[in-house]
């Protein structure tokens, strides 16, 4: 018995009644013919997660630690330039 099925894998996307069908193999397919191109897909699609992913836990982490960084409260430190030269 075949692991993989006889027919091919589709899939089905209707947006604003246009029709398209997309064979799933085809894809894949094509994806991995050439070892260049399956590498390639994979550190560039890291990449891309790795830029979202950090991007993303800077945002919650300076959301839920507003008031409390340097940037925050540097202000209140820093000397301005006015007060130096007296």
């Amino acid at each position: 018995m075949s692991p993989l099925p006889d027919h091919p894998t589709t899939v089905s996307l209707t947006i604003s009644s246009v029709s398209l069908t997309c064979d799933l193999s085809t894809v894949f397919r094509g994806l991995i013919r050439r070892n260049a191109v399956y590498l390639t897909a994979i550190f560039s699609s890291a990449f891309a997660f790795e830029i979202a992913y950090d991007s993303t836990s800077n945002r919650i982490w300076d959301a839920m630690n507003r008031g409390r960084q340097w940037k925050d409260i540097k202000h209140q430190y820093m000397v301005k330039d006015e007060e130096d030269d007296e």
